[in-house]
């Protein structure tokens, strides 16, 4: 009978030497995994929009009309989670003071090939192109190139320069005025449908 009560103190005398001894760990870091981007198996779109702007030019008012349409026959774009977005359309209108049209142009991704890295136009858009400023020969707008994903800030800033004989020429943006970032510009003032879910079209 002795040998079990000594038994059990030694026990319990052991158990309370280990719990004195035993340290909180501090060096175990608990975080939340963060949550699974949800991928559509559909194409979405960055967002349509249209925008028009006056600018006096060559001694009369001009008018600059900008519209943004995703479409559907252009190469399905991935961006880095792999979710599909359909690729822009932009026709830009210059209208003469009496309405009569000084040029008219529909701009793609295309356009602007010799300006963007091959491997970055893979996962990239034509996201906008806005008024920025005229001098005494030329209107020049203001064009991006970039990610589809609404929370990212990556494009690269591109110049479409237009001449009074109606010629465009487009070179890379090299002093980039963020006020004239056509995707955060254009996105306040008319943006319908954005992130919108298209039928797959077969796609």
């Amino acid at each position: 009978m002795k040998k079990i009560v000594y038994a059990f103190a030694f026990s319990l005398i052991l158990s309370g030497f280990i719990s004195c001894n035993e340290k909180p760990k501090k060096d175990i870091i608990i975080t939340k995994m963060p949550p699974k981007t949800e991928i559509s198996k559909n194409p979405l779109q960055v967002g349509d929009y249209s925008q028009s702007r006056e600018v006096e030019w060559v001694g009369s008012t001009y008018t600059v009309e900008v519209n943004r349409k995703a479409d559907s026959t252009l190469t399905i774009v991935k961006d880095e989670n792999g979710q599909k977005y359909y690729d822009n359309r932009i026709l830009v209108r210059i209208l003469r003071k009496d309405g009569s049209e000084f040029f008219n142009r529909a701009f793609t991704k295309n356009d602007f090939d010799a300006y963007v890295d091959a491997l970055y136009k893979k996962n990239s858009v034509l996201l906008g192109i806005v008024l920025d400023k005229a001098d005494a020969d030329n209107i020049y707008l203001a064009a991006s190139v970039g990610s589809p994903e609404k929370s990212s800030d990556e494009f690269v800033p591109l110049v479409v320069k237009v001449s009074r004989m109606g010629q465009v020429t487009i070179s890379k943006d090299t002093q980039l005025d963020t006020s004239n970032d056509p995707s955060s510009i254009v996105v306040e003032e008319k943006e319908d449908n954005s992130q919108q879910e298209f039928e797959d079209d077969g796609v």
